[in-house]
């Protein structure tokens, strides 16, 4: 891919991880965390959240470790620890006290984890088709996971995603397989998830206690026909949070962000926008 690509953002070190990552807006930060999926990248999850959240608040997209152009691993072990020690590092390098937190999938088990472990860090959290609890193995997050990289197999992948089918041209399949084919890209996320998967749901699982005794506002949302995670897991996260609200979106998969863009951007801005008047 070219160094050109929309998906190459800025550099900097969080907590000794090479991170590529987006700025873009000004006011009250709101960090957006990507999913698991081959291929991904906080650019290709976020770029039409990106935007629109941009026109009121500091928008902060990154890739994670091992994921989009931010470095692999050294040692090749990826962890949920690793992770959220990459996101506070993150915000450290960048002077960032405080942030609003958008998780989608993957990225909802990360802010989840994040916010439990450093609640002083985060303001509000966003869980969109969050992990973070256990749940039973979908067959499309097994798929997803146990990816081997071709064309077809890409667009297979992501026919599980959309709920609209329309969602998903060769030119898209295409563009996903090929970033996930850069030097050490497909090798990262073969590391991550390998079979059994199971136990990968319980390794980005945090204890119910804990998520139980979440002092932040949460908007947790999903799409109802969802075949990767099951929206009965943001059900269970909703009744766990305390002060947390519930938002369902019907005729709409695993891409509630993209499928439904302008809705979810305009639920999560007025969310966040009322802790905004607060302040």
């Amino acid at each position: 891919m070219p160094t050109t690509s929309p998906e190459i953002g800025q550099s900097i070190a969080a907590a000794g991880v090479k991170t590529n990552y987006h700025d873009q807006g000004r006011g009250f930060p709101v960090i957006l965390i990507h999913g698991s999926g081959p291929g991904v990248s906080a650019w290709a999850n976020w770029r039409q959240t990106i935007p629109l959240l941009a026109q009121s608040r500091r928008v902060l997209a990154l890739d994670m470790a091992g994921f989009g152009y931010s470095e692999p691993q050294a040692d090749g072990a990826y962890s949920l620890e690793r992770w959220v020690e990459q996101a506070v590092g993150f915000m450290d390098a960048l002077g960032v006290e405080q942030a609003d937190f958008v998780g989608n999938s993957f990225g909802g088990a990360i802010s989840l984890a994040l916010a439990i472990r450093h609640p002083q860090r985060v303001r509000r959290l966003v869980l969109m088709g969050a992990a973070g609890l256990e749940f039973e193995l979908t067959p499309a997050l097994d798929a997803v996971w146990g990816y081997t990289p071709s064309v077809e197999n890409m667009k297979t992948i992501m026919s599980t995603f959309a709920y609209d089918d329309s969602l998903l041209t060769d030119d898209l399949a295409r563009l996903r397989y090929e970033a996930g084919m850069r030097p050490g890209v497909q090798e990262a996320y073969a590391a991550m998830f390998p079979a059994p998967r199971q136990r990968w749901i319980s390794a980005l699982a945090s204890p119910e206690a804990d998520v139980a005794r979440l002092p932040h506002e949460t908007l947790v949302v999903h799409g109802r026909d969802d075949r990767v995670v099951p929206v009965s897991n943001s059900q269970r996260l909703a009744s766990l949070i305390p002060r947390s609200q519930f938002h369902q979106y019907g005729q709409c998969g695993h891409w509630t962000q993209i499928e439904h863009a302008a809705r979810f951007a305009r639920l999560v801005n007025d969310f966040l926008a009322e802790a905004d008047a607060a302040a």
